[in-house]
């Protein structure tokens, strides 16, 4: 029997007892609806998939599998094929590149294979060297490889997912790098999705309008040529596909085997991931999805394997980019479940109490916060952008972490904050809460590196008060930290979780989301048991944009309340990010600063992009010679 074969024979179905167990205790933890959303989700496909009800955080392995591409000669990426070399250098070397940054966020090991790389390698410390070819053929040609090549290219995947398991691992997180990859992924999907060229094609590097209307063709000829079998995994593979598909393939299929498991980057892991499962259907239970790519075919694969994104960054790269943010979701959904298993401690939290009695606030001081708001370093922004640009990847392909690094600048006045940037969540409270939310809200903070302080609230006193100790709690946080995360809590230990979102969103808001009310007038339209904790979030949100902090928000409640404040005064729309569901849709309803939390770890990432990335000149990688990176790129 192949490897192949005896590795497809030992997948199995993931075990359905640990998925039973862990609802249960969820359910005996919090309730019948925890609030966690897809992060539940997650974690009990994960304790499945481990056959345990009780998982640790799973040691991680990013596996960048490197291969050139013949059809690259068919001129369909804005940058040159020696590229593929020089970003497995940088890797290894200068360790500048976008994998490099976010395996240090997500805390994964990062190895890198060549798969088939069309120039020498001997000279690259730790490569794994498992070359089948000098690249692929040209496949709008005839077909990439043999037959023969395509099996050995899955098999040096299950290999080095063997490995891996052997040594710990049971979280994959493969990326690629090939320039002209994404050509031969639109070919798979295509094939396995029935798709039209034109529904399968993206710009991949970010290419003009012309060059992906020569790629469409490219894509379309190659199809022709080779008709590959969509009910024959290894023939798709054969005729279309690249070494370093074949390999995550492998890698995917190693890991089911293993009772491991992957998370999905963007199109090109897709891809492989539409081939393994071809060859096996248990695959698509042993994986977990990340982000919806931009690439245009995205969305059909992530509907044929029937997993859901968790997130919209509006990424355009293979680095395991999207994956090394998910799994940094489901590390923290892991500690959640192992924290409301334990006894409720929040003595790590600081506590502030709004005083019996206040000077009013006056109409003066009010309108001095709204008129007097600080303006973003347009100088601070324009150079943080140009070292993103200049960055060793395609330009603009890391979405929205690149608009968040270089939000951050303006905001600080510069152009590249660190990695130590402090960061704080505020938790305004009306009452008790519950030992499951203080649980939760420790193990959010903590995994956000935040410290945490309860503002305690009172219900009889005149809203101006409440406004003001919002005010300043928020300023005395914010002289010294820059990121402040911004929540409340329910009112009560025994609500569900969401009752003040969605009394909030009942009388805020139009059936179709919009606000309802005029903002001079929203307090007044809001129910009288949550005016308070409304005016103490609009003082906090006021006072942290003014001292220039970056303005996390929580849950639904906060995000009324914001889109409410920026209609109030627009300048201060740059100091707020909303979480959910704009970056992240995990369907989360659990207040007390968890959402934010996870908002603070996008803005980590984001820094790491900033701060752990060498530029082309640094990597000795080369520029675009397509597209808008060819006129910004040096």
């Amino acid at each position: 029997m192949s490897l192949l074969d005896e590795t497809i024979s030992k997948i199995e179905p993931p075990d359905e007892a640990a998925i039973a167990s862990i609802e249960s205790e969820l359910r005996q933890s919090i309730g019948d609806e925890t609030g966690l959303g897809e992060l539940e989700t997650m974690l009990i496909k994960y304790a499945a998939i481990m056959k345990s009800s009780a998982p640790e955080v799973p040691k991680k392995c990013t596996i960048i599998c490197c291969a050139d591409h013949g059809v690259a000669a068919e001129n369909v990426s804005a940058y040159p094929p020696s590229t593929t070399v020089e970003m497995t250098a940088n890797y290894l070397v200068s360790r500048g590149a976008v994998a490099n940054a976010l395996s240090n966020f997500a805390d994964s090991e990062l190895l890198v294979a060549d798969l088939g790389i069309a120039a020498p390698t001997e000279h690259l410390p730790g490569l794994i060297n498992r070359k089948i070819a000098h690249g692929t053929n040209d496949c709008a040609k005839g077909p990439a490889m043999t037959r023969g090549e395509a099996i050995r290219a899955i098999e040096t995947g299950i290999e080095l997912a063997a490995k891996c398991a052997d040594d710990g691992c049971c979280c994959f997180l493969p990326g690629e790098m090939g320039i002209a990859n994404t050509t031969s992924s639109a070919c798979v999907v295509a094939t396995f999705c029935d798709i039209t060229p034109e529904e399968a094609t993206g710009r991949g590097t970010n290419i003009s309008d012309e060059r992906l209307a020569h790629k469409i063709e490219v894509v379309r000829r190659a199809l022709e040529v080779n008709r590959p079998d969509k009910n024959d995994g290894i023939d798709v593979l054969a005729k279309v596909g690249g070494f370093e598909i074949g390999a995550i393939a492998g890698i995917i299929l190693g890991a089911a085997a293993h009772h491991a498991f992957v998370v999905l980057d963007g199109f090109n892991t897709g891809a492989a991931a539409l081939i393994a499962s071809s060859l096996s259907p248990l695959v698509p239970r042993y994986l977990m999805g990340s982000h919806l790519a931009a690439e245009k075919g995205h969305r059909a694969i992530l509907k044929k394997l029937g997993i859901r994104p968790c997130m919209d960054m509006k990424f355009r790269l293979g680095e395991a980019t999207g994956s090394s943010i998910a799994v940094s979701l489901l590390d923290i959904a892991v500690k959640a479940r192992r924290a409301l298993t334990e006894d409720a401690d929040a003595s790590n939290f600081f506590h502030e109490t709004m005083p019996p009695k206040a000077p009013p606030i006056t109409d003066k001081t009010f309108n001095f916060y709204l008129k007097t708001f600080p303006r973003l370093s347009k100088d601070s922004m324009d150079k943080c952008q140009f070292r993103l640009d200049n960055l060793a990847k395609p330009i603009y392909c890391c979405g929205y972490l690149e608009e968040i690094a270089v939000e951050l600048a303006g905001i600080l006045d510069d152009e590249r904050p660190g990695l130590d940037t402090g960061r704080a969540l505020i938790v305004f409270s009306g009452g008790e809460t519950s030992a499951a939310q203080h649980q939760l809200t420790k193990v959010f903070s903590e995994h956000a590196d935040a410290t945490v302080t309860v503002a305690h609230l009172r219900s009889d006193r005149p809203l101006t008060e409440s406004f003001d100790f919002g005010r300043t709690t928020a300023e005395d946080i914010t002289f010294s930290v820059p990121v402040i995360a911004l929540a409340l809590t329910e009112a009560e230990p025994g609500d569900p979780v969401g009752t003040k979102a969605r009394a909030l969103h009942e009388a805020l808001l139009n059936d179709d989301g919009s606000l309802r009310y005029d903002a001079t007038e929203f307090l007044s339209r809001t129910p009288k048991n949550l005016q308070a904790d409304v005016a103490a979030l609009l003082g906090a949100m006021i006072a942290a944009a003014h001292n220039n902090s970056l303005i996390v928000l929580d849950d639904e409640s906060t995000e009324i309340v914001a889109r409410y404040a920026e209609s109030l005064c627009p300048d201060m729309k740059p100091y707020i990010l909303h979480t959910q569901p704009a970056l992240l849709q995990l369907n989360m309803t659990v207040p007390g600063g968890c959402i934010a939390c996870l908002g603070i770890k996008i803005i980590d990432a984001a820094l790491h992009i900033l701060n752990d990335m060498k530029t082309f000149s640094e990597a000795r990688v080369s520029v675009a010679k397509d597209g808008p990176g060819a006129k910004r790129q040096a």
